[in-house]
């Protein structure tokens, strides 16, 4: 989960502070002219969101933080404008091939974060803008600096938490989406919990008493503010909320556009998504017939799922096979791999378990000293019962286990991190990235590697179960494309998307309203089923193209080393023929 996109609702009203542009914008010509206005808006950008210089690995913004204040706010959605109005008067004819590339990107940046801030109100509709906003964990996680420079930074930010909830309860309306507010509490118990616990373990070797004690008494300052805004969710906003956090027809459009330069209606997206989610279910149902000609697929598959760990062994189950499946890809000749890797197996911290599953966290693309990369997962929870225990493991069978680290790990999101950070990509390439790119290609992943035969060694049940899982996990990206439409355009409702992805991913109801629930906030989560049909579109226009000197190799090697932009722009560059170009999928 690498992005979030947040409900719809116009800030020109609230925020009516909004810096106006002045003066026409002067119109920018030549690569030496865009390259200082880019360098321009990416001092602003991240001046203005220190927490993502510090997660890039730029320091010089540890223990800063964004003034969540509704001048500040105004502020920076002007500036917003102002960039985009210069891009808008750019001579592009002017501009090298590369640098034509880089205004691309980031003007679909510009664009994209205009639209976050104007039509999905994520400073006046989303209450988990704020419960997540008091996160540190970077400081504990990664070993970039002294312990006790560290421990600096979090004071700093500690103190500033008060802040933010006093920014939330003034900027957010009276009548917020009920499933943003129940996550939104959910997410802040997580952060209360994190602070009062796994950080005061993680700075138990501080040797600086009078350091500690500052630490100590903001620490719990800013556990009271968060629990506050927890009750005060819980207490004034919940019982108003309702259930309208459909974003709209209109503005899934933008999203559309902005996100990934998709110019394809909403209704043909989904009618290209029910078509290969019944080819998918075909797949599914060859692979459970050959596991088993007796029984349902559907029987089979919950049979499979049976194959599962213990809630003790799950974690070391996942780390089992992580160097099997990085080998075999150094052996088949798939992608390269670099020698130097470092990527530590462990529990996804508590305050991140409300939204996820499995997850990637790698250190920024310029991070010069914590190099080491997280592959979360989501233990099962002691509080649950023991019906939705027995749900969750049920999707970390021991094949399904491998699909995830195929994904999360090698050679998916991981691998194309190394990529990323190896390759002579420039800033802006390494800092916007395509959700389509970045969740397709991990995806895309599963398929090509079942394909390649993973795990199997010939054995023809086995290479149907890791078949039938692959498939299992591609009909949820595939579910998630139809709810995310139907919830955002067709008005589907959030009881109604958990019983669609019941009777078409199979699994549980925990599960599945996780996932549902997840679609009423993240309606990008389309996004995954669209990158990988997008890339393997590619794939068959590039092996036309390159005939005999196709290879896997050369084609994932091309395909991770031009950054993680929008796929239309990537088909620009690899396919020589323009008339394909805007053949995406």
């Amino acid at each position: 989960m690498k992005k979030s996109i947040l409900l719809i609702i116009p800030l020109a009203v609230l925020f009516s502070c909004e810096q106006k542009t002045k003066q026409a914008a002067v119109p920018v010509s030549g690569d030496a002219a865009f390259e200082k206005l880019s360098e321009n808006y990416l001092t602003g950008f991240l001046a203005w969101r220190p927490a993502n210089g510090v997660a890039l690995g730029y320091h010089q913004y540890d223990g800063k933080v964004t003034d969540m204040g509704k001048e500040s706010i105004g502020k920076e959605l002007g500036r917003l404008k102002d960039f985009d109005q210069q891009l808008a008067a750019t001579d592009t004819a002017s501009l090298s091939t590369k640098d034509f590339f880089d205004f691309r990107i980031l003007r679909s940046a510009i664009k994209d974060e205009i639209f976050n801030f104007e039509d999905m109100g994520q400073f006046d509709r989303n209450p988990m803008t704020y419960a997540g906003a008091v996160d540190v964990s970077i400081y504990i996680k990664r070993n970039f600096a002294p312990l006790e420079e560290r421990l600096k930074s979090i004071i700093a930010i500690e103190k500033n938490a008060a802040n933010v909830f006093i920014a939330a309860k003034a900027n957010l309306k009276d009548t917020l989406a009920k499933p943003y507010v129940e996550t939104a509490i959910e997410i802040a118990h997580g952060t209360a919990d994190f602070l009062g616990g796994d950080l005061k373990i993680a700075l138990k070797d501080v040797k600086n008493d009078s350091l500690m004690k500052v630490f100590n008494a903001v620490n719990k300052t800013a556990i009271a503010s968060i629990n506050s805004y927890a009750t005060w969710l819980q207490k004034q906003k919940l019982p108003k909320a309702n259930n309208k956090y459909a974003i709209g027809t209109i503005s899934y459009k933008k999203m559309l556009l902005y996100s990934e330069g998709l110019t394809l209606e909403p209704e043909k997206i989904l009618e290209i998504g029910l078509s290969e989610l019944k080819k998918e279910q075909a797949v599914f149902n060859a692979a459970a017939k050959t596991i088993n000609p007796n029984k349902k697929p559907i029987e089979v598959y919950q049979d499979l799922q049976k194959e599962h760990p213990t809630a003790e062994n799950l974690i070391p189950e996942v780390r089992k096979n992580v160097e099997a499946i990085r080998k075999f890809l150094t052996d088949k000749n798939i992608v390269s791999m670099p020698d130097s890797v470092n990527l530590k197996v462990t529990e996804t911290p508590q305050y991140a378990r409300a939204t996820s599953t499995a997850s990637n966290d790698d250190p920024g693309p310029f991070e010069t000293k914590a190099t080491e990369a997280f592959y979360y997962v989501t233990p099962v929870d002691a509080k649950w019962t023991s019906k939705q225990k027995e749900d969750w493991l049920r999707q970390f069978d021991y094949y399904t286990t491998d699909n995830i680290t195929i994904h999360e790990a090698y050679p998916g999101h991981y691998a194309q991190f190394l990529h990323l950070n190896a390759s002579p990509a420039t800033k802006i390439e390494k800092i916007f990235g395509s959700y389509a790119f970045v969740e397709g290609w991990a995806h895309y992943c599963e398929k090509m590697m079942a394909d390649e035969g993973y795990g199997h060694n010939g054995d023809t049940v086995k290479a149907a179960k890791y078949r039938l899982t692959q498939s299992g996990d591609a009909l949820l990206r595939l579910c998630r494309l139809c709810v995310s439409i139907k919830t955002h355009c067709q008005g589907m409702k959030l009881n109604d998307a958990t019983k669609f992805f019941m009777a078409n991913w199979y699994q549980g109801e925990k599960p599945s309203y996780q996932e549902a629930l997840r679609g009423t906030f993240d309606p990008g989560y389309l996004f995954y089923t669209i990158g990988k049909l997008e890339i393997l579109k590619l794939r068959a226009d590039y092996e036309k193209q390159e005939g005999a000197n196709f290879s896997l190799k050369k084609f994932h090697d091309e395909v991770l080393n031009h950054g993680m932009p929008q796929l239309r722009l990537l088909r620009e560059v690899m396919l020589k023929d323009k008339s394909t170009w805007g053949n995406v999928m």
